[in-house]
């Protein structure tokens, strides 16, 4: 962070800059002087194609406000949420320049000076009565070892798919004995909404409590890693048991589709697949935008909130494109990711239930 009068050079200019973004220059400068080649890449764009909704368009704002040659109102600043924090700009750049970490650091830099959407700052406002939601329902799940092993389940799943928590509950206990539901949350819509006092006091209440938690939810994981916590997550930890799920199979087409917190934030493809086709009795179908070029489900950085119809159209999409590859049920590992896409109209299921099943068969 550099010095409160810090100075951003670019276009041969000095101009003055806001200090918190003084550590981002090269990436809105590589931004602000690209072609545009990752332009298509953006769900948000492509959903509602304004030229500033791009990742060139939302970085070329934050950088001209940083230089004060754009306002510093609530209406420019409203662009570093439109991001799904999908990193798929990243994986088309040639620099493999970090859009979206970029656009977060706007976010902490706008929430603190009063510039964060009315959504976001709802989030924020409510976020305690959501910890009160949080442990009424962790509660009901299932009965919790205070001496087992710590597991994360995320409030996603906890508060909208409870059927799927009980899920992980069963499989976490197959793999590894008794375990502990945690009640607390890892302070990822805090982080999303811009609020990284709040995320920060979130995670020192988690680990001063608990040791590295077992993660069901991709979201949750990447929020702790972010914080310097490395937990295991449950995907990975059902993978290094494989011998322990037998094969349910099917008769219908089963798609896979990659979050993009599991995939281009973790770095995890390979074990979904692995676990999927142990379950199935073979290799699960494919989207043709897969793996790291995966097209988005809109249910990411908050965007639901921000902007809802936009990710209801990016969900609509990803729902096109399975019903043109012959449809049948998507399989995903994410929370977000399920519920857009079932908002969509279609089939899915979670991979957890599908471990769950092949455990009891």
């Amino acid at each position: 962070m550099g010095p409160p009068d810090g100075a951003m050079v670019g276009a041969g200019m000095t101009t003055r800059s806001l200090p918190l973004f003084e550590d981002r220059r090269a990436e809105l400068e590589t931004c602000v002087y690209c072609p545009k080649l990752c332009r298509a890449a953006c769900p948000v764009s492509s959903a509602e194609p304004k030229e500033s909704l791009t990742p060139w368009g939302k970085m070329s704002t934050v950088y001209f406000q940083a230089r004060g040659d754009a306002p510093l109102d609530e209406e420019h600043s409203a662009l570093a949420w439109a991001c799904t924090g999908c990193h798929g700009c990243r994986e088309r750049c040639d620099h493999r320049n970090e859009v979206a970490s970029s656009l977060w650091e706007a976010r902490f830099a706008w929430f603190e000076r009063g510039l964060a959407p009315a959504a976001a700052r709802r989030v924020v406002a409510r976020h305690g009565a959501l910890l009160t939601e949080l442990a009424r329902a962790s509660a009901d799940l299932s009965p919790s070892d205070p001496q087992g092993t710590p597991v994360l389940l995320g409030c996603g799943y906890v508060l909208r798919l409870p059927d799927v928590a009980r899920d992980a509950l069963s499989v976490a206990r197959a793999l590894i004995g008794p375990i502990r539901i945690l009640d607390r949350c890892c302070g990822l819509p805090l982080l999303q909404a811009g609020d990284m006092a709040g995320f920060h006091r979130e995670i020192q209440i988690l680990t001063a409590e608990f040791p590295p938690p077992l993660v069901l939810d991709p979201g949750c994981a990447l929020a702790l890693r972010k914080a310097g916590i490395h937990p295991r997550l449950l995907v990975e930890e059902a993978v290094a048991h494989l011998e322990r799920f037998s094969t349910v199979g099917t008769t219908g087409e089963v798609r896979y589709h990659d979050p993009c917190q599991l995939g281009r934030g973790l770095g995890v493809y390979e074990a979904p697949r692995v676990l999927l086709a142990r379950v199935l009795g073979r290799a699960p179908g494919e989207f043709a935008e897969r793996r790291q070029q995966a097209a988005c489900s809109g249910g990411g950085g908050l965007l639901p909130r921000t902007m809802p119809e936009v990710s209801r159209a990016i969900a609509r999409s990803r729902v096109q494109a399975h019903e043109q590859a012959g449809s049948g049920e998507i399989v995903t590992a994410c929370a977000s990711s399920l519920r857009k896409l079932r908002e969509a109209g279609a089939q899915v299921s979670d991979l957890t239930t599908w471990l769950a099943r092949a455990l009891q068969s």
